[in-house]
């Protein structure tokens, strides 16, 4: 009886702690965001040609380069927190993601991997061009290194007094009398 009594506490304890220590370590899941907007940024430029041994033969004319300056699509990502503008990384097989959808990403090392939830599903790896936070609510503008009340007036040259002349009406310029 006394065995009971002290197994049905240690089993549900045991029952307890490992639940409370599994929630510690649980991934985080995806952050969610909007694709706002596509603009086509230049990548680079393919070229062909002699570029290499040109300089050496052009005296001959040999030096022939055909360059074209080739597109990339550069998708700007914005959460909550923060605006991201991402370069796809493969930048041989390209897939255009649609503008105004929502997207869930990860961040690993030094890419972004993205995959568009109503799309194909399939997760993509991106380069982060630039990161920028957003400016949300007054406690942003509290944390501000640089505030207005800091900032230097501007130096004014103290306003020189109007003498009045004899007739009563102010002389724009007043006589000036040498000093010994």
């Amino acid at each position: 009886m006394r065995i009971n009594k002290m197994l049905v506490p240690a089993i549900l304890l045991a029952m307890v702690v490992p639940s409370g220590a599994a929630e510690k370590h649980k991934k985080k899941g995806a952050d969610r965001g909007m694709l706002e907007r596509m603009e086509a940024v230049p990548c680079g430029a393919k070229q062909r040609g002699f570029t290499g041994i040109g300089s050496i033969f052009a005296s001959a004319g040999i030096e022939a380069v055909n360059s074209e300056e080739r597109l990339c699509p550069q998708y700007m990502l914005r959460t909550d927190e923060m605006e991201y503008h991402i370069r796809p990384a493969d930048k041989k097989h390209t897939v255009l993601l649609p503008v105004g959808q929502e997207g869930e990403f990860k961040i690993k090392k030094n890419r972004m991997y993205l995959k568009v939830v109503d799309g194909d599903k399939k997760r993509r790896a991106y380069e982060v061009v630039s990161m920028k936070p957003l400016n949300t609510g007054e406690g942003a503008a509290e944390g501000a290194a640089y505030r207005s009340s800091d900032r230097p007036v501007p130096y004014r040259a103290p306003e020189r007094p109007v003498e009045k002349a004899a007739g009563g009406a102010s002389n724009p310029n007043p006589p000036v009398t040498p000093q010994h």
